[in-house]
């Protein structure tokens, strides 16, 4: 072998090697069912680097959004829109969300009256969920607008500290 071709053999190996390295921080996620919708494409181009302080990272699936270290936000767009639910429904930046506390403090919110849905699992340890929804806003109000929630109540943290 050349001394050319053994530096080359040697860069390309260096150059994967360095490749992988930038790839542990990777988030794994599953895209969801609708996740090649060209609308979520809309979505994800827009996603801010930064939610609520926290840093963008990396994902491995279409349509999907992660920000923090720990992971403190998870995105998925293109999930089924969901339909009529006695779940909280909330309104922040024109925007409106179903919020499910059953895995409290992780807190699922999916977007209601919008298609394709987006669903997003924030640690309300680590973020703020109305920072949160109010940072994603404008990547989410790309989404047709069919529904709208009757009744909205306070965002969460309104709510939350008026009861507590």
């Amino acid at each position: 072998m050349t001394r050319t071709r053994r530096a080359l053999v040697a860069a390309l190996v260096l150059a994967g090697a360095v490749g992988l390295a930038g790839c542990s921080g990777t988030v794994t996620l599953e895209a969801a069912p609708n996740a090649d919708d060209p609308l979520c494409a809309e979505v994800t181009v827009r996603l801010p680097s930064t939610v609520d302080g926290e840093q963008r990272r990396w994902t491995d699936a279409q349509a999907t959004g992660a920000w923090g270290t720990p992971t403190a936000v998870l995105l998925t767009c293109g999930v089924e829109p969901p339909g009529p639910s006695t779940l909280r429904c909330i309104t922040v930046g024109g925007v409106d969300w179903l919020v499910d506390e059953s895995e409290s403090p992780r807190f699922r919110l999916t977007t209601y009256g919008r298609s394709p849905a987006v669903q997003l699992y924030v640690d309300n340890e680590l973020v703020s969920p109305n920072n949160v929804l109010d940072d994603v806003r404008t990547a989410v109000s790309q989404l047709p607008k069919t529904a709208e929630c009757t009744a909205p109540e306070a965002p969460l943290d309104e709510q939350d500290s008026a009861t507590g």
